[in-house]
């Protein structure tokens, strides 16, 4: 289930003690903050968490999946979320104990898992 914005709120709410109102204010200041730098082209880095920037594509031809005609794209600039180590390990060591959980009985031997090399596709998004 995914996290809302008011749920951010909440917590942060009750973290820190702030009546709803200023909590929703101070969130809304940090996106609005966020997405003016996305406007204007800037890079967003957090430490830990992780790099937000713009990247522009050309325009290309694409298809139409359902005719099959020709559609001509045009060119656009979207943002990109590139994740920090500190949190690419947070999350990969969480999954590792979830992982762990539903195999409690299955011991693997990391020598034998991905071909021997050490480095992790799914990280990459690279598929075999």
């Amino acid at each position: 289930m995914p996290v809302t914005k008011s749920e951010l709120i909440e917590q942060l709410s009750e973290s820190l003690k702030l009546p709803k109102g200023k909590a929703e204010l101070v969130v809304n200041v940090m996106f609005d903050a966020m997405v003016g730098a996305l406007e204007r082209g800037e890079r967003i880095e957090i430490r830990g968490f992780g790099s937000f920037e713009v990247r522009s594509y050309k325009p290309y031809e694409g298809r139409n999946p359902r005719t099959g005609e020709p559609v001509q794209v045009k060119a656009k600039r979207l943002p990109f979320f590139k994740v920090g180590k500190e949190l690419r390990e947070r999350v990969n060591a969480s999954t590792a104990a979830l992982e762990h959980d539903d195999h409690d009985d299955e011991v693997v031997n990391d020598d034998d898992v991905g071909g021997g090399d050490d480095h992790d596709d799914a990280v990459d998004g690279a598929t075999d």
